[in-house]
């Protein structure tokens, strides 16, 4: 009798690792978010790479590694968090040094890629950053990129090389209805047209409605609401965006959905990147709770200083599996179906 075997999507990931014949999976960090790629490491199943990044009297930056990259498949973990300059240069340099040591292949895992804001040239004079990152990236010598829920998705259109995009949308909704047993009842707010086909996705998945605020910008800070389209009276709120940065944006959306009869308001975004008042703006906010990712590490102080509004989720088994697939050959679209 012939004992059926599992299709290579549903084993474990370190069973799929096991099996695999292909050059070794070496799994690196640079500074910005060492405890998410730990994370990574222990969903993968495989131990956090050795390297040293050192800053000289100058201000330059030096990376080396600690073992042998030779033939590996080596995958890189950096968020574009604050300092963002230095996360950038630190991965550059970690790209560089790997494909000088002889790695087989490089990815460059970037969890929060801050530039894909800049991904048009909106006004005389200005650089188009998310381009120009993109080609530093590449010129270093990066083989794939792997990263999440970007600003503007067309951002991939600028490398290229591969880059694969994951969405954060399952582990957001999965909050969601945790958070709030009838979910389904509730409204999902898109805080602007941009992030309204999020919305949707997250709405379809808990089964539950829709609502837009049409808001113009008119800095990088500010905003200007004209009118919400759909109804939240009575209703429990779900917002959802892709970051919050200094909180004024959000401010503006919870004020609104409040004064037109939200019951309770709920936040959920991918980044959580808290710049500026945005923790003081949070822990006085009228909401129930603010919950992001953590592409982007959130420090024990943000919390505490909150007012026990915010939560952080782990998208680590996302990122895990996504590599697993690359590694393997696999198609990474599998794990959104």
């Amino acid at each position: 009798m012939t004992v059926p075997q599992p299709a290579a999507s549903e084993l474990a990931v370190s069973e799929r690792l096991a099996q695999s014949r292909r050059q070794p999976l070496l799994v690196f960090s640079g500074q910005s978010n060492r405890p998410l790629a730990q994370a990574i490491c222990d969903n993968l199943g495989v131990p956090l790479g050795q390297s040293k990044t050192e800053k000289f009297t100058n201000d330059n930056l030096i990376v080396h590694y600690e073992q042998s990259l030779r033939e590996g498949d080596v995958f890189i973990v950096q968020s574009f968090s604050t300092p963002v300059s230095d996360a950038i240069m630190e991965l550059m340099l970690m790209i560089d040094a790997a494909k000088s040591a002889s790695a087989g292949r490089v990815t460059a895992v970037i969890p929060y890629y801050s530039y894909s804001r800049s991904d048009k040239k909106d006004s005389p004079r200005i650089s188009i950053a998310g381009r120009l990152v993109a080609d530093l990236l590449q010129a270093a010598g990066a083989d794939r990129i792997l990263t999440m829920t970007l600003h503007a998705p067309q951002v991939h259109g600028f490398f290229k090389v591969p880059v694969d995009h994951l969405s954060a949308d399952r582990v957001l909704s999965a909050h969601f209805k945790g958070c709030v047993p009838n979910a389904n009842e509730g409204v999902v707010l898109a805080p602007d047209a941009g992030s309204i086909k999020r919305a949707s996705q997250i709405a379809r998945r808990l089964d539950a409605g829709l609502a837009m605020i049409d808001k113009e910008r008119l800095s990088d800070t500010e905003v200007r609401p004209r009118a919400l389209i759909g109804d939240v009276e009575g209703k429990t709120v779900f917002i959802v965006d892709d970051e919050i940065s200094t909180a004024g944006s959000l401010v503006e959306t919870v004020n609104i959905a409040r004064s037109l009869g939200a019951k309770d308001v709920y936040v959920a975004v991918t980044h959580g990147v808290y710049t500026g008042p945005a923790i003081e703006r949070i822990a006085g906010l009228d909401v129930t709770q603010v919950a992001s990712t953590n592409t982007v590490l959130v420090s024990e102080e943000k919390i505490r200083a909150s007012n026990g509004k915010l939560a952080v989720l782990d998208v680590a088994p996302l990122f895990a599996n996504a590599i697993a697939n690359i590694h393997t050959g696999e198609s990474v679209s599998t794990l959104f179906e």
